[in-house]
């Protein structure tokens, strides 16, 4: 037998092993607790998200899901730690539009590729983005708030989450449709921004529907706008921004579960089946939709529907924020 097909039988079997242990690993999967790495902090949308549909894969799995939140730089911190973790299932991530999409033209130097660093395990709900403000602030309208923020946006504080988070990349895009340039304040997590907010601390922010619908219904923020083709059954009152005379500001956000590269392909479809399941439970269902989530259905759950629309996203934010200019 030569050398060369001695070393190439001396691969095959190595590679033949080595599958072997992955699929005996697989096999019993889970046999441990998961971490679910949300990128903000503890009350955002995501972490809301993340926990309502964690609860539900936990029973489907068989093992509790973790929500670990770790925050910083938009979401980015938290996405870098789930790319370098294990890929043995045990760490997935809660990302989002901003840290799997608007992240990549943010952030030149990132330190993940949201395309190729990462095995998409599904979306798991989507979040259409409201134009909030404080519940002083001096507009009854959107067109009052318009005007009002184009003649004063050089005294006004818009708040938000941090660069790359979506609170930021979506007001950023409503700023640039209203040539305005407001003093930026970021927080660590929409939580805080919210608070903030509440408390007129800053003046206005674009915020994802998840977070906020108690506090729009109880007056302590204001609602002007929801930028979807149709009024959201969770805030029914609350107008269209093409009702409101901004047509040009549609927008929303989603969050989808990703695993870390190489990630055993068994794994993460028993992941991408819990999620399904969540997806399907009538109460899971029912504790999303009553914050304003849009589930998806259809041809837009699973593993590829997710790779396609980070794909998409990563595209259409790219051009966004390059047109936006940010710091500028």
């Amino acid at each position: 037998m030569s050398f060369g097909k001695l070393t190439a039988l001396l691969a095959a079997g190595c590679l033949a092993a080595s599958a072997g242990v992955a699929l005996a690993q697989t096999n019993g999967y889970p046999s441990r607790p998961i971490t679910m790495i949300v990128p903000f902090a503890a009350g955002g949308p995501t972490d809301v998200v993340a926990r309502i549909v964690g609860d539900h894969m936990s029973k489907t799995l068989g093992q509790q899901v973790i929500i670990e939140n770790v925050t910083g730089a938009g979401g980015t911190t938290g996405a870098t730690r789930a790319k370098r973790a294990a890929n043995d299932g045990y760490t997935v991530i809660m990302g989002h539009m901003g840290t799997h999409a608007a992240a990549v033209p943010l952030y030149p130097n990132l330190a993940y590729d949201p395309v190729t660093d990462f095995e998409p395990v599904g979306v798991a709900a989507g979040t259409p983005i409201l134009i909030l403000a404080k519940k002083d602030y001096p507009a009854k309208d959107l067109s009052e708030f318009v005007k009002h923020v184009k003649a004063n946006s050089g005294t006004l504080n818009m708040a938000h989450a941090g660069v790359g988070s979506v609170s930021y990349t979506t007001c950023l895009l409503l700023n640039s449709i209203l040539d305005v340039k407001p003093t930026d304040v970021p927080f660590k997590g929409t939580g805080p921004a919210l608070n903030a907010l509440m408390g007129n601390q800053v003046d206005y922010m674009c915020d994802q529907i998840v977070n906020v619908v108690s506090q729009v219904q109880g007056g302590t923020i204001r609602a002007y706008a929801i930028a979807t083709d149709s009024r959201n059954p969770a805030l029914p009152d609350v107008p269209t921004t093409k009702e409101a005379g901004l047509p040009e500001y549609k927008v929303s956000a989603w969050n989808a579960i990703f695993a870390p590269k190489g990630t055993p392909k068994p794994v993460v479809d028993k992941l991408s089946d819990a999620l399904d399941k969540a997806l399907s439970d009538e109460a899971t269902r029912k504790r999303l939709l009553e914050l304003g989530s849009d589930l998806p259905e259809g041809d837009r759950r699973g593993q590829q529907a997710l790779a396609s629309l980070v794909k998409s996203e990563v595209e259409r934010w790219s051009k966004v924020i390059k047109a936006a200019g940010p710091g500028n």
